[in-house]
């Protein structure tokens, strides 16, 4: 069995993260793909995140079409710092060897795997995958790191999080399942 683990914050969860994770699943031939919502980044500790219930259902809403996706609320349990080598170890537990998995994160954040906690843990732990974007370096990183050749929307959850505060409510960028949970629930209104 193969199996994607894609983390983030998913603060909406957006269309460039669902083509990501596609590309992911055609690409590496995956049998699934998890979705993982952080319930506190390393890197984005100072950040206001929409509540984690909303963003694990967020998520959930986005994933629906897709049988092959699900969504984990492991790093949400667990609370604190969400750190990759932790939720690798939760999911080897999950799917002893022979499964096979494959961590899948973008081109801005493999530049920094030597920063990670435990790194060389979590390479033992599961196939690193970096999804390269245009004119993205491969030299610097580790030998071990494969790459997904994906061109990235050009969506952020920020610009996304702006135009909704601006009731801009008919944001193309986010899945229409997401757009409607958005609108029921209030979320990201100034």
């Amino acid at each position: 069995m193969r199996i994607g683990i894609l983390g983030g914050t998913f603060d909406p969860p957006h269309k460039g993260h669902l083509a990501l994770a596609n590309a992911a699943l055609k690409e590496l031939c995956l049998d699934r793909l998890i979705f993982v919502p952080a319930f506190l980044p390393p890197l984005k500790q100072k950040i206001d995140l929409t509540p984690p219930a909303d963003r694990f259902a967020m998520v959930r809403c986005a994933i629906r079409e897709e049988p092959r996706f699900e969504v984990s609320d492991c790093e949400l349990k667990r609370k604190g710092i969400s750190y990759t080598v932790d939720t690798l170890r939760f999911f080897r537990k999950q799917y002893p060897e022979p499964a096979e998995l494959f961590f899948i994160t973008g081109g801005d954040w493999g530049k920094t795997l030597d920063q990670w906690k435990e790194i060389d843990v979590a390479f033992s732990l599961a196939h690193f995958v970096v999804a390269k974007r245009p004119g993205f370096k491969t030299d610097g990183l580790r030998p071990e790191v494969a790459f997904l050749d994906f061109v990235p929307l050009n969506i952020s959850s920020t610009g996304v999080r702006d135009r909704l505060a601006r009731c801009e409510m008919n944001v193309s960028e986010i899945p229409d399942s997401v757009l409607e949970y958005i609108r029921q629930h209030k979320l990201y209104h100034s």
